[in-house]
């Protein structure tokens, strides 16, 4: 009786934090108007598996490079192919890229800088001389040379922005880790017998999931720019797969006779990005009450 009388109670705090999260969150008007634009943006995409205008892949050269109009809202591409149509297409890739990517790189960035910060010894100095090679190359250069060596396609795109972004949730991941594993409860569970496996994956882990949530939210907006500038670059998916940075790209040669093919995917990416880092500000302003104190002082 007394243990579920516990567990209620621990249920009970539980919803109270998250309602006083979801409450904090709403109070930034900037980071919530952002989380409307990600879902206007998302649904458009979602509609786009079912419904587009035209086909994405239908191209009429007849009707090439023509302005935004009534039959064409966004206008159309060098080959005559709806602007729109191809834009809702494209995100399933674009986004989805990224998504895919910040979840892997998140899991592997995190559960190395678990064990590093925990464990610590001889791993924890082999795992971060890794680190220490894969942040000595700038992100966006590494991710174009594994590109390169792995050659285009949405795999090796998920794959090399993966690896071009994980040493940061080690880094991150691992400096948080130690200053946790002093704390008094950690403590105790060790005098239980505990293993540092379960003390890891079911106490540590749990402490340290806002600065990873907070992290990869982050980490969507820059990643949608990298998935963006390889593909900008010829490195991504091939065409004529409508991926948002290949767009750009493709209409580069018409900036200034047809500047709209090149504009629209652009205001997306910028959106979406912008969006997705403003969230992000407002997760951590939620989630962390030490930044909401140094905000309100300031």
């Amino acid at each position: 009786m007394e243990d579920r009388l516990i567990l209620e109670r621990i249920a009970e705090v539980r919803r109270r934090r998250l309602k006083e999260v979801w409450e904090t969150f709403k109070s930034n008007r900037v980071a919530y108007a952002s989380l409307y634009v990600v879902m206007i943006i998302v649904a458009l995409i979602l509609v786009g598996f079912v419904y587009t205008p035209y086909g994405p892949y239908d191209f009429d050269l007849g009707n090439a490079r023509q302005p935004p109009s009534i039959k064409h809202p966004l206008g159309t591409d060098e080959l005559g192919r709806d602007i729109l149509s191809r834009l809702m297409v494209g995100g399933r890739y674009t986004i989805g890229i990224s998504v895919i990517s910040v979840l892997l790189g998140t899991l592997l960035g995190s559960v190395l800088g678990l064990i590093s910060g925990y464990l610590g010894g001889s791993l924890d100095t082999v795992i971060q001389r890794i680190v220490d090679v894969a942040l000595a190359f700038p992100t966006t250069l590494l991710a174009i040379a594994l590109m390169v060596s792995l050659g285009p396609g949405m795999t090796s795109l998920i794959v090399a922005i993966s690896l071009s972004t994980f040493p940061v949730y080690a880094r991150l991941v691992r400096g948080t880790v130690l200053q946790l594993v002093n704390e008094d409860y950690i403590t105790a569970v060790k005098l239980l017998g505990r293993t540092s496996w379960y003390i890891m994956f079911k106490h540590v882990l749990p402490n340290i999931l806002p600065v990873i949530v907070v992290q990869s939210t982050y980490y969507l907006g820059f990643s949608i720019l990298l998935a963006s500038s390889l593909g900008f670059l010829g490195l991504g998916i091939p065409p004529p797969t409508p991926e948002w940075g290949a767009m750009i790209g493709g209409g580069r040669v018409y900036l200034f006779s047809s500047p709209h093919i090149v504009v629209f995917p652009g205001l997306f990416i910028m959106a979406v990005a912008l969006a997705f880092n403003l969230i992000g500000d407002g997760l951590r302003y939620a989630l962390d009450p030490k930044s909401r104190m140094f905000i309100r002082r300031f």
